[in-house]
């Protein structure tokens, strides 16, 4: 449900609307599991909960080796958010379009992580809190001081003629950590949605063959239909593996991006 003209300023109303729902869900999974919390013998789902925790502030601890106060919450809320926003396209293919269908909606992405706009809006918030991070630990001065003078340190006069090659080589870096993060999710995403919409799209082919005359096409038909059936399950298995791995490597990256910006060059 796109709003505007062009490429840039139309705004994609249904991932935004996916993408708040389903932070909503996240949040009230740990607000629930925060509520019934025991400090005795834990649960399934808190020891689960625990565990998903637990690792992440691992990973963090391992990476990042500034104060992780705001970075390991923040870690793990990327990597919620992204693995969340990457399960919807576990539930059947047509199920959240035909409920937005039933409310009058003609179109409905379902994956908001499908959805370049809302990939690129996340890793350009990463970009920002590269800046931050970077001011916060340099100090306005130095970070600019740095932009002019890495990766190629000079002296005297050769400071000033290797400056335009810094500023010019540091903007390339930071703009493309950004762009590698969003394409990247981006990309195995919308790959993966079309390969269940291709598997979908075999099944009503067999259907159609099953619904038409004659023998063999019936049996073609059902070849087709029970081809559908395991490539529909056996890449659903698979893809289980990607959209956690996807979450993941959200997750890390942004976390050495924000340990990379608060170093020396």
């Amino acid at each position: 449900m796109p709003i505007g003209e062009g490429d840039f300023w139309v705004i994609h109303v249904d991932s935004l609307i996916m993408s708040a729902l389903i932070g909503l869900v996240g949040l009230g999974i740990f607000f629930m599991v925060g509520r019934r919390a025991t400090a005795g013998v834990p649960g399934k789902f808190q020891a689960f909960i625990e565990m998903a925790v637990e690792f992440i502030d691992t990973q963090v601890r391992d990476v990042f080796h500034g104060d992780r106060r705001f970075v390991a919450p923040l870690a793990l809320t990327i990597f919620v958010w992204v693995l969340l926003m990457n399960s919807i396209k576990l539930l059947p293919l047509d199920l959240p379009p035909g409920i937005a269908a039933a409310m009058g909606a003609e179109y409905f992405r379902a994956v908001p992580t499908t959805d370049l706009n809302i990939t690129l809006a996340m890793s350009t918030t990463v970009l920002l809190l590269m800046f931050a991070f970077a001011i916060k630990a340099k100090g306005p001065g130095g970070f600019g001081v740095e932009l002019l003078t890495a990766p190629f340190h000079g002296h005297g006069v050769m400071k000033l003629v290797l400056a335009p090659a810094n500023l010019a080589l540091n903007i390339i870096e930071y703009l493309s950590k950004p762009v590698s993060l969003a394409m990247r999710l981006f990309g195995n995403m919308y790959a993966g949605e079309l390969v269940f919409i291709l598997i979908a799209l075999l099944a009503m082919a067999g259907g159609d063959f099953m619904a038409a005359e004659g023998l063999g096409t019936k049996a073609g038909g059902v070849a087709a239909f029970l081809g559908a059936v395991i490539a529909g399950a056996a890449w659903s298995i698979f893809h289980i593996l990607v959209v956690s791995l996807q979450a993941f490597i959200f997750m890390i990256l942004t976390v050495v991006y924000l340990s990379m910006s608060t170093e020396a060059h």
